[in-house]
């Protein structure tokens, strides 16, 4: 093998790459990435035996071939050569060692057996379809911040996804939540996606597959089985495919959980609420709760915290809240501010009942999107 290839375009394949293979492992060969070079691209691909990343990136191919070399250590080499030098590429006649070129820099590196790079077992896609990047990147990013992290509650460390109709329209629904919050964010698609199986695509994979969106320009192809799932992504002159294990096992019935009896409105600016939850929650930054407490009555809203080492703080809203009985509940701060950045409408409902249940944050005028806040006994 004997390419040239610019560093923009490598050393971001790599970096994608490199976080998916595994780097505490007894097993080398599981921390390499396999190199291809054919027909004017070079194929980087990288396993942790659960998801496998395969990324093309054009380059000038002088020789076809193939080698594995160490994923992290190839990444940190090619991040600190100059960016304005071509990168040389070329193996050896035994395929041992992977010869490194740049402007007047020199690397020689060890090559593990290409046969020796592992392969995953794939399942029969069964159902495929389409959605457009920006849409796709919403989904998760309205409802990453939710997955648990817990390993004993594994079926909740991910994103649940599955089909959903309503007045005779396809909607895909992404649901994630730690049981403290959940989202529930669903956009409209065409009829392919009807009869998909109800999938949870794992955090890992999920992280993966958002740093791929980014530069993607075509709509992505989504496939899936009942085990697997596969993303085909295409960008600006390079091509990625991403598949991964589903997590096994079955999400929590969470639908009764958005239907609520909560009965009070209160409507708020969504900046102007971000903000001020923002400042208020700085005295509590610190503290283990980080709570912070929502009065409301009568088109006013009082929000404040208390913290036993750094004081305390209150700011005062012009709300719609049209009730002379006031709510009083507590909530954690963060989790408050998370929701609210998600919300792009200029004002955001928040459906209370009282202070020990549950509460429904939803932008005005947009019944596809849907939070649940649990609240805090302080």
């Amino acid at each position: 093998m004997h390419i040239s290839v610019e560093k923009a375009s490598f050393l971001k394949a790599l970096s994608h790459g490199q976080s998916v293979v595994e780097k505490k492992t007894t097993v080398p060969i599981i921390s390499t990435v396999l190199l291809q070079a054919a027909d004017g691209f070079l194929s980087i691909t990288a396993t942790d035996m659960d998801m496998a990343l395969i990324e093309r990136i054009p380059v000038e191919v002088k020789a076809s071939g193939a080698a594995c070399v160490s994923a992290s250590l190839l990444h940190d080499i090619v991040k600190k050569l100059n960016d304005k030098t071509v990168i040389d590429l070329t193996i050896s006649d035994d395929a041992s060692r992977l010869f490194i070129v740049s402007g007047r820099s020199r690397f020689d590196m060890g090559c593990l057996p290409v046969e020796d790079f592992p392969q995953l077992v794939q399942s029969e896609i069964t159902h495929k379809f389409t959605l457009p990047a920006p849409v796709f990147r919403h989904l998760i990013d309205a409802t990453r911040f939710c997955m648990a992290v817990e390993e004993t509650r594994y079926n909740l460390n991910g994103i649940h996804f599955h089909d959903h109709e309503e007045g005779g329209k396809q909607y895909l629904r992404a649901v994630a939540t730690d049981m403290h919050r959940l989202a529930c964010i669903e956009c409209e698609t065409s009829d392919d996606i009807k009869g998909m199986p109800h999938v949870i695509i794992a955090r890992k994979t999920i992280q993966e597959i958002r740093k791929l969106l980014d530069d993607a320009e075509a709509p992505i192809e989504i496939g899936l089985s009942s085990t697997r799932v596969e993303f085909n992504v295409q960008g600006a002159g390079y091509s990625a495919m991403l598949t991964a294990r589903l997590v096994d096992g079955t999400f929590p019935d969470y639908k009764s959980a958005i239907i609520v009896d909560n009965d009070k409105s209160l409507i708020v600016a969504t900046k102007s609420f971000a903000e001020t939850i923002d400042r208020i929650g700085t005295v509590v930054t610190n503290d283990k709760l980080r709570a912070i407490r929502l009065n409301a009555c009568d088109n006013q809203a009082v929000v404040s915290a208390v913290s036993q080492e750094f004081g305390s703080a209150t700011e005062e809203m012009d709300v719609d809240f049209a009730y002379s009985e006031p709510v009083d509940v507590c909530f954690n701060v963060r989790y408050l501010i998370e929701v609210a950045q998600q919300i792009n409408a200029e004002e955001m409902e928040l459906l209370l009942l009282d202070a020990d249940s549950s509460i429904l944050i939803k932008p005005v005028g947009n019944p596809h999107m849907v939070y649940i806040l649990m609240p805090m006994q302080v």
